[in-house]
């Protein structure tokens, strides 16, 4: 049960996202060019996103464990720094030019799209460069104290 239910989850969400065309990239890029021929379609994807999220985390964050008895592990931090920033910043160019985001972007790899293809390969090189650099700071901030 542990293994079905995160799968099946997952398969309902990328259904979710090729029927409100969220893995249309051309979709996405309609929506996010607010200058030019902007789409607001999937603004209310967002909200109806919103409208069911919402709730779910205010009782995930009184709850220690999910009604499958797995841990939650929310995130404690809610500081706004230079790395969140920087984060957000490069993850935004990144889905205005590809019109992809992460699951989006598996979705549609799942489909055999070679545009996919290519993002999730800079996309998995992305993390790799982020796990190394975390591993450089661990190592300095370590021999600094």
């Amino acid at each position: 049960m542990a293994t079905i239910t995160p799968f099946l989850a997952g398969l309902v969400f990328g259904i979710g996202l090729i029927v409100s065309r969220m893995a249309d990239p051309a979709k996405v890029q309609g929506f996010l060019d607010l200058a030019g021929a902007w789409d607001p379609s999937l603004a209310f994807v967002m909200a109806g996103a919103l409208v069911v999220a919402a709730p779910a985390f205010a009782i995930a964050r009184r709850r220690r464990v999910s009604i499958m008895r797995m841990p939650i592990a929310l995130p404690a931090s809610r500081d706004v720094d230079r790395r969140l920033v920087a984060g957000s910043t490069l993850f935004g160019i990144g889905w205005g030019l590809a019109g992809f985001c992460p699951a989006p972007a598996l979705v549609v790899l799942g489909m055999g799209n070679p545009k996919a293809v290519a993002f999730v390969a800079a996309m998995l090189a992305g993390m790799a460069v982020f796990e190394w650099r975390e591993q450089r700071r661990a190592i300095v901030g370590a021999v600094a104290d």
